[in-house]
């Protein structure tokens, strides 16, 4: 994985928050239960990236969390930031703390082609990018499931 299991939880829940309905908040135990994330590592995750000013929260029967700017404006490097800082992307994969580029490791040169590419997904892409990405996989799945069952009412009558 490129980066922690909280950020890859975040990453998730934020693609859900950007489907909820703009002004309504969703609540944790409901994005746990349809991403399959442990609710109370979850809503340790959301407050703290609530903190941070990337989700509004709110308490009470209708409170839960949402994001505070639109999908399209939160990049996936700004969750594994506010997450996990931008140190694991900085330092050598050798773990080595005098590699640089005057005294590289042998990992040196292929790590920071592969640091770049990284850094450079995560900042160019966005929530929204996912959501659509998501939305666009589930269609076609329910397309080739729609198929599969006329295939199988074809097979019956023949």
């Amino acid at each position: 994985m490129i980066y922690s299991r909280s950020a890859e939880y975040a990453i998730r829940a934020f693609v859900h928050l950007a489907q909820v309905q703009e002004g309504k908040y969703a609540m944790v135990k409901n994005i746990a239960e349809q991403e399959d994330i442990p609710a109370h590592f979850l809503a340790k995750i959301l407050q703290q990236l609530a903190r941070k000013g990337l989700l509004r929260s709110s308490k009470g029967p209708t409170g839960g969390f949402a994001l505070r700017v639109e999908p399209t404006e939160i990049r996936l490097l700004d969750i594994v930031e506010a997450l996990d800082g931008l140190a694991p992307y900085q330092q050598c994969a050798s773990g080595l703390s005098e590699c640089n580029d005057d005294m590289p490791c042998s990992m040196h040169d292929s790590w920071v082609a592969l640091r770049s590419r990284i850094m450079d997904y995560l900042g160019r892409n966005t929530i929204a990018d996912l959501a659509k990405a998501l939305d666009q996989k589930k269609k076609s799945l329910a397309m080739t499931k729609q198929r599969k069952s006329r295939r199988a009412v074809t097979a019956k009558r023949a």
